[in-house]
């Protein structure tokens, strides 16, 4: 079964990291996780949030799909354009999961 981290998780991770309580983090992990919020959801079309050593997340525009089909009922429909996110990750993390579950 896959294992789940909620934000509360990442909250208790920062705060044994940094060495104090759970309530002075959670505040900031909050409103970091708000502010991406904010940015991916806002105005732009089109956006990249750069965190070095993480990764980027981008928000990239779809183009309108005038002849697509639904598979159930095989009629024609009409998808309009649309944002999509997409994330690329940092070359640690792509390191680390790059590496063959045999060897693990």
């Amino acid at each position: 079964m896959m294992r789940t981290f909620i934000k509360k998780d990442v909250i208790e991770k920062v705060a044994d990291k940094m060495k104090v309580d759970d309530k002075l983090v959670a505040p900031v992990v909050s409103q970091m996780f708000n502010s991406l919020t904010e940015y991916i959801i806002g105005d732009d079309l089109e956006l990249r949030i750069e965190i070095r050593d993480f990764g980027v997340f981008e928000v990239k525009k779809t183009n309108p799909k005038p002849n697509a089909r639904n598979p159930r009922l095989g009629k024609i429909v009409h998808v309009p354009a649309r944002r999509k996110t997409h994330f690329k990750p940092g070359k640690q993390i792509k390191a680390a999961l790059s590496v063959p579950l045999d060897e693990l």
